[in-house]
């Protein structure tokens, strides 16, 4: 069985064409810097190796570049749009309707709707990419992956808010977690690279969009993002942790309207609203070049972290190892050595040349003393919805 995998994130597209059940990637690629007038295609195969530079101001647009590549005469893996059998999608809310993966129908595109304003950044987007596959692939299975599905192990006294309970209990308003295709796949490659029955695992996805994990015995038991995929750690345009007073200052007395407050929480904030860049690679670049604003800015980023590491330690009494992944977890040393920086209390040390080198393997990158492994492990959430994908057909 052909499927392709769909991942929309806030400002790019991941896409994979995988055979299952054999696992093998037929091709793969990245739209990236959606909405802006240098956004990036790569796209690779067995004999092909393509960079472009395109306008791409939609993700509409992004996902309709694709599809005609991957029928390109000259570069494309199929020839004909029946050879793909099913399209599985990453869909980043799914709120308590969804525990488990999901055959798309019409109730389900209404439920993926609803919860569209928890999610302005995502849901939308892959809502977007559903109905593009359904249109280039009338004869395929479409598939839907919630994010939230992995966080429904979270306990009550982690998932609720101190606020009445008629909210939670009428209105659904609670954590539930984002990340959790890419947090599952990373913890359970970690469970079994440390051969451990039991595991106190922390799980650090970094990439435009930013989140940690408690994983107790391979379940999810906290996580930093909650009701919305907007708070806790610093992303690329979103603030993360604030102080709700200020929201209520911004209208109230400096005259901003709650659409305003809600585009500059969630698209003018976090490393946008700092540096001038949502891009941690022109950040870092600059930082190296002195710019005082890049350098707090990726200090702040770190110290986030490193609260959350301390939280997560505390909640579960431990910790056997922490793992960074995603584009900038998995590729940014400058982070991985700012958040473990002066951690020593909690064993966790760790090895900067092993920190400097590169690899598409997971690997650690702890000292020899460390007594907490440090972990980079790559996350394919495109092979985690194919898999989730095909046990749902099959």
């Amino acid at each position: 069985m052909n499927i392709l995998i769909i991942n929309s994130g806030s400002s790019s597209i991941k896409f994979q064409l995988i055979q299952m059940p054999s696992e093998e990637m037929i091709c793969s690629g990245l739209v990236e810097r959606i909405g802006e007038t240098d956004a990036v295609l790569n796209y690779k195969t067995k004999s092909v190796d393509l960079k472009q530079t395109h306008v791409i101001p939609t993700h509409k647009q992004g996902l309709q570049i694709i599809v005609d590549l991957l029928l390109d005469l000259e570069n494309g893996v199929i020839s004909n749009i029946k050879e793909i059998q099913a399209v599985g999608h990453r869909v980043v809310h799914g709120g308590n309707s969804f525990s488990n993966t999901a055959l798309v129908t019409p109730e389900v595109k209404q439920k993926i709707q609803q919860y569209a304003p928890l999610a302005p950044l995502h849901n939308p987007s892959n809502l977007e990419g559903i109905y593009v596959a359904e249109e280039y692939f009338p004869f395929a299975k479409q598939i839907a992956v919630f994010d939230t599905a992995f966080h429904q192990t979270i306990p009550e006294k982690a998932r609720k808010y101190a606020i009445p309970n008629n909210l939670y209990e009428d209105q659904d308003i609670q954590v539930y977690g984002f990340h959790g295709t890419s947090h599952k796949y990373v913890s359970e490659k970690a469970i079994e690279y440390l051969q451990l029955e039991k595991s106190k695992i922390i799980s650090i996805h970094l990439g435009n969009g930013c989140s940690m994990t408690a994983i107790e015995n391979g379940k999810s038991i906290d996580h930093s993002m909650g009701f919305a995929p907007t708070n806790g750690l610093i992303m690329g345009s979103r603030s993360g942790d604030i102080d709700h007073s200020i929201i209520f200052y911004l209208v109230d007395s400096l005259g901003y309207s709650l659409e305003e407050v809600n585009t500059l929480l969630t698209k003018e904030s976090g490393m946008q609203g700092l540096t001038g860049s949502n891009d941690l690679r022109d950040i870092e670049k600059e930082a190296a070049k002195g710019n005082s604003e890049c350098i707090l800015a990726l200090e702040m980023n770190a110290y986030r972290i490193k609260k959350f590491i301390g939280t997560y330690v505390a909640v579960m009494n431990g910790v056997d190892a922490i793992i960074f992944t995603a584009g900038i977890g998995e590729n940014s040393s400058l982070i991985r050595k700012l958040a473990c920086r002066d951690l020593d209390f909690f064993g966790i040390e760790l090895d900067q040349t092993k920190n400097e080198e590169r690899s598409q393997e997971l690997r650690e990158i702890n000292s020899s003393t460390s007594k907490v492994k440090i972990l980079v492990v790559p996350t394919n959430e495109e092979l985690e919805i194919a898999k989730q994908a095909f046990a749902l057909l099959t």
